[in-house]
């Protein structure tokens, strides 16, 4: 008999892309967040506007 093996990871998802490319609204409402005073202690962010083509943490 054999012994059990463990179970092998599951791949991770890869990027998913959009279909379509985002309009120019979508940008406009991150710049829009950027400059209000809610975001007043964002700084040093890399803030991606890309529909979820890279999905990362940094």
């Amino acid at each position: 008999m054999r012994p059990a093996t463990p179970p092998r990871p599951r791949p991770r998802p890869g990027p998913q892309r959009h279909r379509a490319p985002g309009p120019p609204e979508e940008v406009a409402a991150a710049v829009g967040y950027l400059v209000s005073p809610a975001a007043a202690y964002v700084s040093g962010a890399t803030i991606r506007v890309d529909g979820g083509t890279i999905r990362s943490v940094h």
